[in-house]
């Protein structure tokens, strides 16, 4: 099976990055190149939550520019090459599917995950605490997910969903008795954390609700907007709590 297009890729990527290529290319790095990896994939997610295979297939490209963008420093710089990350990941997706590619048997997907994490720790001895592998790139809510999740896997867990509402008014509680911004603040992550920890117990993704209500706000927002025969400045707190209840109607259609 020939892929001419994707070897094509990094062919024109060795070419922009050569001494008669382009410039702004030259001068890229790992690091500058940081923000765009995290941009494209979010871009890419964006397309996901859309449906929209167009635009998907357009990130897609642009998140394997990045990748190939990077395997080119990496070689230049005697790393690695783009052959290397692919055996990579080659290599690591074999091993974590024994059930496919050996002779284990399993017989449900929570055993496969079971298998999954077993084989990952094998491949890094260097691990010595369960906090270990957290990215420290990622949104703080995610990470927030990955330790509530990595903590309960080893037994530290609520007893029942209501201890864990009580955790989240007590929460609340010691966020309104605060005094300093110091104090407030390390207890807003503290009600934040609790309440990434409510999310995972009902089986809910925290990001993706939040997300989910960014984008719910954003479309009220622009309803009432173009509802209002006023300036936003000049609206009245009746006004808007009326633009507000006619946009929640708007999008409940």
């Amino acid at each position: 099976m020939n892929y001419p297009n994707i070897e094509r890729l990094i062919e024109i990527i060795d070419i922009l990055r050569s001494e008669n290529g382009c410039s702004w290319d030259r001068e890229q790095t790992h690091a500058s190149l940081r923000r765009n990896m995290l941009e494209e994939a979010y871009e890419a997610v964006d397309a996901i939550d859309d449906n929209d295979f167009k635009h998907l297939k357009e990130e897609l490209g642009d998140v394997l520019l990045q990748v190939v963008l990077h395997s080119q420093i990496a070689k230049e710089e005697n790393k690695f090459n783009i052959e290397d990350v692919a055996k990579g990941i080659s290599d690591k997706l074999v091993h974590r599917h024994p059930h496919v590619f050996g002779n284990v048997k399993v017989n449900s997907t929570s055993e496969i995950l079971d298998n999954w994490e077993k084989l990952k720790k094998e491949e890094k001895p260097h691990r010595t605490s369960i906090m270990d592998g957290i990215s420290k790139a990622q949104s703080a809510l995610m990470s927030a997910q990955k330790i509530s999740k990595k903590a309960v896997k080893v037994g530290f867990e609520w007893p029942n969903e209501e201890s864990l509402y009580d955790c989240v008014f007590s929460e609340i509680k010691e966020f309104k008795e605060a005094k300093s911004i110091e104090d407030k603040e390390e207890e807003l992550g503290d009600i934040l954390f609790a309440i990434v920890n409510l999310a995972r117990w009902n089986k809910i993704d925290a990001e993706q609700a939040l997300l989910r209500a960014n984008k719910k706000f954003v479309n009220r927002f622009r309803i009432m907007e173009s509802s209002s025969n006023k300036e936003l400045e000049h609206l009245t707190l009746e006004e808007w709590d009326s633009l507000w209840k006619k946009a929640k109607r708007e999008t409940k259609k």
